[in-house]
């Protein structure tokens, strides 16, 4: 049985990886980490997890932790991962980073956007955990940082597409919408009922929010060129799910059927990636709860555009189900362990 801790367990990507883990069979958790309720089961921090997680909140230092489980997840926010991760390498241990800290290839752009790295020297190490394009890379790594919500969404739906050639990179214009899990559980009068229920707003408009980097590097790696994009974020009035709706222009005529065809070839094999039929478009309740990504792709012949359409589950394929899919990878075992449950509907 594999020993597993989860640093960082009291915020929902936290409660999503003990949900999942629970149901894992070759996993237990063995550690939880939580400065606000240490000494708390984390049963009782989230009933949900009632008579499915046995496990008491604690406060541990980094070397306090090492010894206490062979996988580490670190659901913590960037700048504290960063000064957690080498302890827990430097003890033999694999981790899957969930934060922003070892996601950016190059340390200067990563400070860029974020703030200075402590850790420079693993950054060139960590494999980018985005099983569908670097599952090999993936299984090999000692540690695999995890992808944000939106990149999840947007890297996927555009690969086919730019590995191909068939839009233009600098065309691109990616409309995305969130729940507010998005923003975390930490309390914050924009995500307060009254701020979000019946409302639907932008924000980091601009080309400001952190997640542009981490989708130019991927994006610019499979059109072999470097790629910028206009990215808007949106909040939507639910709990969960993200749907990334992305415009580029076509560099050759091409009907709806021949991009059918390619997307569904492109991911046939994949265990999570589900493009959608012709006549149905993706839409976050169809993934909610799921490590599903749902794929739609649209031709707009009187623009010359292609339109696709991503939805997934923020908290799962885009952060904590994906984690752990990351660590069946990197620990040898069948990749879809422990995930292949039917997304939550309605």
């Amino acid at each position: 049985m594999l020993r597993v801790g989860i640093v960082g367990a009291s915020g929902y990507t936290g409660v999503e990886l003990a949900r999942l883990l629970a149901g894992h069979p070759a996993a237990e958790i063995t550690v939880a980490t939580s400065r606000r309720y240490a000494g708390m089961p984390l049963a009782e921090v989230f009933p949900s997890l009632r008579q499915r997680v046995d496990i008491v909140c604690e406060d541990l230092a980094p070397d306090q932790l090492a010894s206490r489980a062979d996988f580490f997840f670190t659901a913590v926010p960037h700048k504290t991962a960063m000064d957690i991760v080498p302890t827990l390498l430097a003890a033999g241990a694999r981790v899957v980073d969930l934060s922003a800290d070892f996601r950016i290839r190059d340390v200067a752009t990563y400070e860029e956007w974020y703030q200075e790295h402590s850790s420079p020297e693993l950054v060139g190490e960590a494999v980018y955990g985005l099983p569908e394009l670097y599952r090999q890379d993936i299984g090999e790594a000692r540690l695999v940082a995890n992808p944000g919500c939106y990149p999840t969404s947007v890297i996927l739906g555009l690969a086919p597409l730019l590995r191909e050639g068939l839009i233009d990179p600098s065309t691109l214009v990616i409309d995305s919408k969130s729940g507010t899990s998005g923003a975390g559980r930490s309390a914050s009068v924009a995500t307060l009922f009254c701020e979000v229920a019946d409302g639907f707003r932008a924000y980091k408009v601009g080309g400001s929010h952190r997640h542009i980097p981490e989708m130019e590097q991927e994006l610019s790696l499979l059109a072999g060129q470097p790629v910028t994009i206009s990215f808007t974020p949106h909040l939507l009035p639910i709990s969960r799910g993200i749907l990334s709706t992305m415009y580029a222009t076509l560099t050759r005529e091409t009907d709806a059927r021949t991009l059918q065809e390619l997307y569904e070839t492109a991911y046939g094999d994949e265990p999570f990636v589900r493009i959608c039929p012709a006549t149905t478009l993706p839409a976050t309740q169809h993934v909610r709860g799921s490590n599903c990504c749902d794929i739609g792709i649209q031709v707009d012949r009187r623009t010359g555009r292609v339109i696709v359409l991503a939805a997934i589950d923020n908290i799962a394929k885009g952060a904590s189900g994906q984690a752990v899919q990351n660590m069946n990878l990197m620990t040898g075992q069948e990749e879809s362990t422990g995930l292949l449950g039917a997304p939550f509907f309605p």
